[in-house]
Order: C-alpha cells, then sequence, then structure tokens
C-alpha cells in the first residue's frame, strides 16, 4: 500500500506541475509563464489552486519574488521526479533529446566560486537533476573563443574576446581590515599611513598602484602571499590592510572599509559564452539562472 505522502500525492492536479516548477526556477510569475507558454494570470491561479488543493502555502511572496517555504521545498524534489518521468516517457515515445541534460563547463576565480557560486550551483542543480557542471577555478582566465570553457564569469573592465556576454553590474573592490584593526591602528597612525601594514602580493603592479593613490602610500608592506583568499582570512583575523572584492564585508561582518577610503568601480561582473552556445538548451538555462542569481546579489557585488 502507498504511504500517505504518496496518497496525497496521487490527488494533486498535475496540471498545475508546471507552473510550481516554472516559479520555483525563476521566483518570478512574469517569468514563469513566459517558460510554459502561459499569461501571468494563469500561472497565478495554477499556483493558488495547488496551494489551495495541499492545504499549504508553497510560496512566500515578497517584493523581491517567490521563494519556496518548506513545505514548497518538500514538494519540489517529487514534482521534479514527476517531471523527469514525463520526460522519459515523451522522449521514449518521440524520440527526443532531452535539452536539459548534459555537461557545462564553467570558469570562475577561486574567491567567487567558493564564496558566492557554491549555492547558485546547488540550487541549480537540484532544480535540473540531467544537468551536470564542470567547474573549474583558476584566477587565470580560460579563453571561451578556443573553447577551453563554455561560461565564464569574469569580473573585469572591459572584455575584448569575440564572445556573447553579459554585463551585470559593478563589481567593486575597495580596502577593508578587520573593525579591531582600525580600531587600535588608525587612531595612532601618521598621515601618510605610517604604522599601518598592507597585505601584500609581492610586486604586483595593480596593488602598488592602489596603495600609492591610497590615504596610505607609507604605511609598510608586509608578506608575499598571491592568493587572494588567504589575504581575506589574513585581514579578518586583524593582520592588516588588504585588497578586497566589496561583497567580503556582507559575508564576513567583522571586515569594514577602511575609513577615508573609496570604492573603485572600474570593474564589472560579466558572464560570457562562446556565440556558437547561444542555442544550446542547457546552456541558456544555467546563464538565465545564472544572471538571476547574481542579479539577487547585486548589492553585495557593489557594496551597497
Amino acid at each position: 500500500m502507498a504511504h500517505s505522502g504518496s496518497q496525497t500525492f496521487h490527488m494533486i492536479d498535475w496540471k498545475s506541475l508546471p507552473a510550481f516548477l516554472a516559479v520555483a526556477r525563476h521566483g518570478s510569475l512574469r517569468m514563469a509563464a513566459a517558460q510554459i507558454g502561459g499569461t501571468h494570470a494563469t500561472c497565478r491561479r495554477q499556483i493558488e489552486a495547488l496551494e489551495a488543493q495541499l492545504g499549504v502555502q508553497l510560496f512566500r511572496r515578497g517584493a523581491d519574488g517567490f521563494h519556496l517555504t518548506a513545505a514548497g521545498r518538500t514538494l519540489l524534489p517529487q514534482a521534479l521526479d514527476a517531471e523527469a518521468a514525463l520526460l522519459r516517457g515523451f522522449n521514449a515515445v518521440q524520440g527526443l533529446d532531452r535539452e536539459a541534460s548534459g555537461r557545462i563547463r564553467v570558469s570562475a576565480d577561486p574567491m567567487t566560486g567558493h564564496l558566492m557560486l557554491a549555492p547558485v550551483l546547488a540550487d541549480f542543480a537540484a532544480l535540473y537533476p540531467e544537468i551536470e557542471i564542470e567547474l573549474q577555478l583558476s584566477y587565470g582566465i580560460d579563453s571561451i573563443e578556443k573553447l577551453e570553457t563554455d561560461v565564464s564569469i569574469r569580473s573585469v573592465a572591459s572584455v575584448d574576446d569575440d564572445v556573447v556576454g553579459r554585463k551585470l553590474f559593478p563589481a567593486s573592490i575597495g580596502i577593508f581590515a578587520a573593525r579591531d584593526y582600525i580600531d587600535r591602528k588608525l587612531p595612532g597612525a601618521g598621515p601618510k599611513g605610517q604604522g599601518l601594514e598592507w597585505l601584500g602580493y609581492g610586486p604586483v603592479p595593480e596593488l602598488l598602484e592602489v596603495i600609492a593613490r591610497s590615504p596610505f602610500p607609507e604605511a609598510r608592506i608586509r608578506h608575499t602571499i598571491p592568493d587572494p583568499e588567504m589575504h581575506l582570512h589574513m585581514a579578518r583575523a586583524g593582520a592588516g590592510m588588504a585588497l578586497l572584492s566589496a561583497w567580503v564585508q556582507a559575508r564576513f561582518p567583522e571586515l569594514q572599509r577602511v575609513p577615508g577610503t573609496a570604492l573603485d568601480d572600474r570593474r564589472s561582473i560579466w558572464v560570457l559564452l562562446h556565440s556558437d552556445l547561444r542555442r544550446v538548451r542547457r546552456v541558456r538555462l544555467f546563464v538565465d539562472y545564472l544572471c538571476d542569481a547574481l542579479a539577487e546579489r547585486r548589492s553585495e557585488f557593489i557594496g551597497a
């Protein structure tokens, strides 16, 4: 005999599931309606009918869109299983390729990958169980033109490659230090930063230029640490000032932008892909989801 959960789901109006999954994937009635080829109002009615039938609220409505409730998260895997079973049936009968399947090669810098992309990729993987991500983390830039990667997330001032790109928003960079370091050291510092310490990369022209233009050109440069993520953790531990992406403050409140310094907004976050891949459904799905997810974190990236 089926358990009670199965009996409950046997009673579902299955016609509502595409709307449920579309809203779960996009967080928006408008985008969900566009995906399933319906109207905003129809999509809303299907969600409300499903909630009424189950006697639970599946989404929390907010100014920033629709978010799954605990009940919605419970239903999601069963809805995905139902969708996958239907797709298998359609493909078997019609001989269609599963468009939302296969591998996507993604490249990003390690710090963005570790601290920003992990939850995005996990959520995408749950929504599209037949798509696999091959993630390459490197501070070097993989070539899209040479097909070294399919999709690249870059923080750069400009893009010269012959690729398709979405410029999302500024990737602000600033001078950060631990709040206790600032409280301890800044009041007694000299007029040009004497008595303060920079965390050094070695002879890197970009950092030396930032130091020369900063209010602290005579602060001591200590250490040679080529890894930006180690700069983050050293700064958090109170070892000195570091040049970091502005979003670190949202993740690590013990860090503070050093008073008297400004954010550098010359770089932007870009999502890039090879022009030939625009027609590949799994890549389009991933790029759309990735851009939406990063846009939700816009305030963190720009340091607002």
